[in-house]
């Protein structure tokens, strides 16, 4: 058989290298492997009683000729290598010399993977609500110049345009579907500007208390500073500047609770009666068409006495109902809703928020306390000396 002439001549030609070294330099150094139990040709061999008889090696001799191994029945190869060497080739070996990744990578991963929203989107803006909201935004600070320069009559008039943009914009958004989580969030914001501007400006000449006054700002200027780390906290990565002024780019959502709506309604029309009675001040608009009729309501509320009378009973409906709004965001969780898929983040970053509108705004409810009590105990010490 052809395979019992080849393990026969394998043995031969490894004796005959043996014997004459000179013949074995000259080929090409090649190993012959072949299993003596698993093998046919070396079963034939060890059957057939020939190869045992034909070779006459020593023990060490055949050992170094044959490579009895768990490679196969039978292979030849060019370069002998263990398992063990097959094994660690083919395991692949990390890269060496690479730098550790530096903290601000390592950051900037976790940001990436933490702070992502599930779709980034952007939205359409340019609508005819937000530019209403705009149109507000600019004349605010028109209002509050003409009040410090005592021109009452322009100052309610742009209060009027402003108060019904407000009213109208919401309206057009709800009829045509228009609404925008750009304009949830500045719509809110004009509102707190167009108050703490006429706020200000009326405190300053003397119109609103300033126990009221504080109480006010101080809600506003909480619920911005908390806006404020709402954006950048539930901003996904890359947090840059121009990201975080781009409000079509939406990371959180505003929802006004019922109070707080109805309290800015009542802060409004506070507003609107002190900028009504400061006509009855300006002869420009007691003159005018509108002077008559305006003489007549101070007339039937009871003259000066009783128009400041109604004053002072509205500013303690609304520094209650600022206070119970105000602090009402520190515990409702569905006020400011974060987008996102990381529930458990979203969670520690709305805790964040309240504790900082429940810090900032109990400041300044300290504050209104502190001018309330001077204010009284000035009072007293006044008609005290009025009396004397």
């Amino acid at each position: 058989m052809a395979v019992t002439r080849i393990a026969s001549a394998i043995p031969a030609y490894a004796a005959c290298s043996i014997r004459h070294p000179s013949l074995s330099s000259s080929l090409p150094q090649i190993t012959h492997r072949f299993r003596l139990v698993c093998s046919r040709a070396s079963c034939t061999s060890t059957r057939n009683g020939d190869f045992r008889h034909n070779i006459s090696l020593s023990h060490v001799q055949r050992s170094r000729i044959l490579n009895v191994g768990r490679v196969g029945a039978f292979s030849t190869s060019v370069v002998r290598r263990s398992r063990s060497d097959d094994a660690a080739a083919a395991t692949p070996k990390p890269p060496q010399n690479e730098p550790p990744p530096s903290a601000t990578a390592k950051l900037a991963t976790t940001l990436k993977s933490t702070l992502k929203l599930e779709n980034t989107r952007h939205e359409n803006i340019y609508n005819i609500p937000n530019f209403l909201t705009l149109t507000r935004l600019i004349a605010t600070p028109m209002v509050g110049y003409l009040i410090i320069h005592n021109q009452h009559l322009y100052a309610f008039s742009l209060f009027t345009y402003a108060a019904v943009s407000d009213l109208l914009d919401g309206w057009i958004a709800r009829r045509w579907k228009l609404q925008t989580v750009v304009g949830s969030v500045v719509d809110p914001m004009a509102d707190k500007f167009l108050m703490t501007t006429l706020v200000t400006c009326l405190a300053v000449n003397g119109s609103l208390p300033m126990p009221l006054f504080a109480l006010i700002l101080g809600r506003d200027v909480s619920l911005a500073i908390s806006a404020l780390y709402y954006r950048y906290a539930s901003l996904p990565a890359p947090k840059t500047m121009a990201r975080y002024w781009d409000f079509s780019l939406p990371s959180a959502e505003v929802h006004p609770t019922g109070i707080s709506k109805f309290n800015t309604f009542l802060q409004l029309t506070l507003l609107g009666t002190l900028l009504c009675t400061n006509l009855l001040h300006d002869p420009s608009a007691t003159t005018s068409a509108a002077g008559g009729l305006l003489l007549s309501i101070q007339d039937a509320l009871g003259g000066e006495a009783g128009v400041k009378t109604m004053v002072q009973g509205m500013s303690a409906i609304v520094a209650s109902t600022t206070i119970y709004s105000g602090l009402e965001y520190t515990w409702s969780k569905k006020a400011v809703v974060i987008l996102g898929g990381d529930a458990e983040l979203k969670r520690k970053q709305g805790f964040r928020g309240r504790m900082i509108m429940a810090s900032g705004f109990g400041s300044f409810i300290a504050l209104a306390a502190w001018l309330w009590y001077n204010g009284n105990a000035r009072k007293e010490v006044e008609e005290a000396v009025e009396e004397k």
